[in-house]
């Protein structure tokens, strides 16, 4: 290509599409592998309603149904099994005394350190068998993966009736 030369608008496009596509399958690929490397003594509903109660606080189960995708009964029995396991506990709403919300109990916050670092430390494993240059490209893409979860996590934390 000589100087100056820029492709053609609509191939820059594909381009950015096809550049985009990329890094989302790259993206589900190492979240999928993440997800069934690590161990699991709970179901992943369960794992994410209690990461959704650390990041959000104490919600109704009707709003955790939402956010979860699932029916209001089968989060009701959810939040019983993770109650029984004293990861979760259900208090008065302050706002309304007819109302329980659940919250994270101090041992659900810890099972979610446990499980975090244990994840963390997979990764870490896995980072270390890169080459120099992908570990340094990976560590220049922090702040934009960062940003990817932050805007994941408040779309998902988001409930619409």
């Amino acid at each position: 290509m000589s100087p100056g030369y820029s492709a053609p608008r609509g191939a820059q496009s594909r381009t950015a599409i096809g550049s985009r596509t990329a890094i989302g399958e790259a993206l589900l690929g190492l979240a999928t592998a993440a997800i069934r490397r690590g161990p699991r003594d709970m179901s992943l509903t369960s794992l994410s309603t209690l990461a959704t109660l650390d990041r959000t606080g104490p919600r109704r189960i009707t709003d955790l149904a939402a956010v979860e995708g699932v029916t209001q009964p089968s989060m009701t029995v959810l939040v019983s099994g993770l109650e029984r396991s004293g990861l979760v506990e259900r208090r008065a709403d302050p706002t309304d005394k007819r109302v329980a919300l659940v919250a994270l109990t101090a041992s659900g916050s810890d099972y979610l350190r446990i499980q975090r670092r244990a994840g963390t430390d997979a990764f870490v494993q896995l980072i270390d068998e890169l080459p120099a240059d992908e570990s340094e490209a990976l560590a220049a893409a922090i702040t934009a993966l960062e940003h990817l979860r932050s805007l994941g996590e408040e779309r998902r934390d988001q409930v619409t009736y």
